[in-house]
């Protein structure tokens, strides 16, 4: 029953890597799901938020303004760290919960935490294996420029905004190289899993 936690900077090629993980039979929990899920209207996070950033981060829906929220949260450490300090309890509870209700449900279970923020977050926590997706940040620019439609001082922004590829580096236990291939990539996923296969069923005998 492996508890993995799968991050890496943003356009890293996470979600690809969580994906194949999935298909393998991996339960996969999305932080970045979590949050969108916490934040909904009438949610405790989302009246935080507005009580701690003002009411005009509010659609006239009364649900959140994520764009508007993340042009000051990627420009303004100060602000980040608050927000952090909003968000992070509720969706360590949450993913704590759904954790608990995976395993319960398949007690052989392998459960893949998808989270973008585990180094400035949740690196202590007691994983069984960290992952670590890693392309160069240069690579990752080129990506939000021409996959997402950012300019470039704005990729090179949010990339800032988020911890360096040395503290993510620092405490992987598996590196997966997503500059390159895609085959590639998946490639080394899947001896991942083939790795974690082995391992559940040696750990059965």
């Amino acid at each position: 029953m492996p508890l993995i936690a799968l991050t890496g900077g943003i356009a890293s090629g996470k979600s690809t890597i969580a994906r194949r993980l999935r298909e393998h039979g991996a339960i996969v929990v999305d932080a970045d799901a979590l949050v969108r899920a916490l934040q909904q209207p009438g949610m405790p996070v989302l009246a935080a938020i507005a009580a701690a950033f003002g009411d005009h981060l509010l659609r006239p829906d009364g649900s959140l303004d994520r764009a508007a929220l993340g042009a000051v949260i990627f420009t303004d450490r100060d602000a980040r760290q608050r927000l952090n300090g909003i968000v992070h309890p509720a969706v360590s509870e949450e993913s704590a919960r759904r954790f608990a209700a995976a395993f319960a449900d398949d007690p052989d279970a392998v459960v893949v935490y998808d989270v973008p923020l585990l180094v400035e977050a949740r690196a202590e926590d007691p994983w069984d294996l960290v992952v670590v997706a890693h392309a160069p940040a240069e690579t990752r620019i080129r990506r939000l420029v021409e996959l997402r439609g950012l300019d470039e001082a704005d990729a090179r922004a949010r990339i800032a905004s988020q911890a360096s590829d040395d503290r993510r580096l620092a405490i992987a236990d598996v590196v997966v190289d997503t500059d390159t291939e895609l085959s590639e990539t998946l490639e080394q996923v899947d001896a991942l899993w083939e790795r974690l296969s082995q391992d559940r069923v040696g750990g059965r005998s």
